[in-house]
């Protein structure tokens, strides 16, 4: 079977765990040139160590920063020679905190790096897409951007508004056959879901907290997200944009 991203170039953020890294390998393993972009470089090249330098290469990005942003797509333009798909996956959880409590310091680092992150890549990679005509661009946001949940206020505000984010981009940015789409995701086991819990119920047992409120009673597995973003950045797609497709085992319902 061939390879269904052969001759592409990809950036994934957030590629050096969870959700971002299962993107990121099966990107490379499925014939893209993938760029590894982490705040956490360490961890990104570990992810993309596994892989031949050819094809990889891992770059420290703070996605909250239009200069580490610019120059992330800058690099990969240079490495690569050109950039068809991104895949925004760098997220930032908030831990149960009711309005009154919450800091606004807090709350512009969710927005910054759970939504402003989507239109400095967006901004910096559309001048290479609209010169090819062509490029994709997926959004992961949140089952929790249309699902509120009490004490997730800016974490709820943040997806939400990545949400929109991606509709709006994506009749913009037709005309030129540039697809945007976003996945939301549902509880996914990753090592930031305890993260979303308030200090008293961290100890609890997360299938008890989250599972139980998921239809198809499973946690969704990070391989899931990257099958979803696969399927969204091939030519299967290509008549698909502005969609936010649910991989959340029922719990949107």
């Amino acid at each position: 079977m061939a390879l269904q991203l052969a001759g592409k170039t990809a950036v994934v953020t957030g590629a050096g765990s969870g959700m971002g890294k299962a993107v990121a390998q099966l990107f490379v393993s499925e014939g893209a040139n993938v760029v590894f972009a982490d705040i956490n470089v360490q961890a990104a090249e570990n992810a993309a160590s596994v892989f031949s330098s050819d094809t990889t290469i891992a770059v420290k990005a703070d996605v909250a920063n239009a200069k580490s942003v610019q120059s992330l797509i800058s690099e990969t333009v240079e490495k690569f020679g050109t950039l068809h798909i991104i895949v925004n996956c760098a997220g930032i959880p908030q831990s149960f905190t009711q309005i009154e409590e919450l800091e606004e310091v807090e709350w512009d680092r969710l927005m910054d790096v759970n939504t402003k992150s989507i239109f400095l890549t967006t901004k910096y990679a559309v001048p290479y897409f609209k010169k090819q005509h062509s490029g994709s661009i997926i959004n992961v946001c949140s089952i929790a951007g249309v699902r509120a949940r009490p004490g997730l206020n800016a974490y709820c505000a943040s997806k939400g508004g990545a949400i929109m984010l991606t509709k709006a981009l994506a009749i913009e940015l037709a005309p030129y056959k540039i697809r945007v789409n976003a996945i939301n995701p549902g509880p996914t086991e990753t090592p930031m879901i305890s993260q979303f819990l308030a200090d008293e119920s961290k100890n609890e047992d997360i299938n008890d907290i989250f599972v139980k409120s998921m239809p198809l009673g499973a946690l969704i597995q990070s391989e899931e997200i990257a099958q979803a973003a696969l399927y969204l950045s091939t030519e299967a797609a290509r008549s698909v944009t502005g969609e936010i497709l649910n991989v959340d085992g029922g719990r949107g319902i």
